[in-house]
């Protein structure tokens, strides 16, 4: 620590905190700093040094990280469910419900796809992000975790929720779908029942792109195309 060096080398407390914070910060040294380090004997090599750093990490920040680093791999061994669901819902840029929700065997073929691009050198850096989100998903199905499928009524257009000891992804990991469009969407499905594929669409302010993979997946199983009542409807 170069201000607890200065001092111990008879430098004023208050100059000696100033150097260190203008050495820390890359500013190097005044004239009258350097000259009174040499008065009180500290080594040309050290007066050298400070004026060529560029950047130090602070001893605080330092142990900052380290604690909540321990306290981020405590939550990811004790509470697993939770540490996924919040790494999901906020660090996670490109998590894909197609490619990451369907199962273990599904993400593995997308994750064989993308190492195919990045040995090809054609990875963008959307593949890259959702690659990095992948080898999460993966990790967690290796521990023996899963998720439930998308639900309209109890998932949230943002978070990931734990719901008996698996995980309901958000409508935001449906690609596509923003935001503002998931809040549409949720709102929506939280005010009454959709009678039909048609109500939701209107009422959710589903885009037609976002519907057609909602209707690929599965997601949409069960509800009829329109309000109108068919005749054969039971038979």
């Amino acid at each position: 620590d170069i201000m607890v060096y200065l001092i111990g080398k008879g430098l004023d407390r208050e100059e000696s905190f100033t150097i260190m914070e203008s050495v820390r910060k890359g500013k190097g040294l005044k004239d009258e700093w350097e000259a009174d380090m040499r008065e009180h004997d500290v080594p040309e090599w050290y007066i050298w040094s400070c004026k060529k750093i560029k950047y130090m990490f602070p001893k605080a920040h330092a142990a900052a990280y380290v604690m909540m680093a321990w306290r981020v791999a405590y939550c990811k061994v004790y509470y697993p469910l939770a540490y996924y669901a919040a790494f999901f819902s906020i660090r996670a840029t490109a998590f894909s419900y197609e490619k990451m929700c369907m199962g273990k065997e599904v993400l593995e073929h997308h994750l064989k796809e993308m190492e195919q691009k990045q040995k090809d050198n054609t990875a963008t850096a959307k593949d890259e992000a959702c690659y990095r989100d992948m080898r999460i998903v993966h990790e967690m199905y290796a521990r023996g975790f899963s998720f439930l499928p998308m639900d309209l009524y109890q998932s949230d257009a943002r978070y990931f929720k734990i719901v008996d000891g698996k995980l309901l992804p958000p409508f935001t990991s449906i690609e596509g779908m923003g935001d503002k469009a998931a809040e549409y969407l949720a709102i929506a499905a939280s005010q009454e029942p959709f009678l039909s594929i048609n109500d939701m669409k209107e009422r959710g302010k589903v885009a037609q792109n976002v519907l057609d993979i909602m209707k690929r997946l599965g997601i949409l199983e069960g509800l009829p195309e329109s309000n109108q009542i068919s005749l054969f409807d039971g038979f």
